[in-house]
């Protein structure tokens, strides 16, 4: 049986305020918190300590800081920018998302974006 074509991706994360990196929990395992330190050219320790925290005692996450979009956002995300700083050395979490070959955000900001005539509308900014 001949092996099918991988889908073609429809979205663009660039295009994106990053809603993905909104979610409240981004676990990290052991060798994401490597693949962190090495990007960063820290210690593994130093970037579980400043990085992270333990949620529920067991599930290690990356730490979040205020937004104006979504309120919270993962640590590691320029909220200048909207682009994540250490997207090389991102955690396997966010190098699988969305696990498909299309995003329902993106498919609702552009749509959005559409509807209201403006590439850069933001149905989600906060009052």
């Amino acid at each position: 049986m001949p092996k099918s074509k991988p889908s073609k991706i429809k979205y663009d994360c660039a295009k994106c305020p990053g809603f993905c990196c909104s979610y409240p929990r981004i676990e990290v395992s052991e060798d994401d918190l490597e693949r962190l330190a090495a990007h960063l050219q820290r210690d593994v320790d130093e970037v579980r300590r400043q990085h992270t925290r333990l949620y529920d005692k067991t599930e290690r996450i990356l730490r979040r800081q205020k937004d104006t979009i979504y309120g919270q956002i993962c640590g590691f995300f320029d909220t200048d920018k909207r682009r994540c700083t250490v997207y090389e050395g991102r955690p396997d979490v966010c190098r699988q998302y969305p696990n498909k070959n299309k995003c329902g955000y993106f498919e609702f900001i552009r749509f959005e974006r559409k509807q209201q005539e403006d590439k850069d509308y933001l149905p989600t900014v906060r009052a």
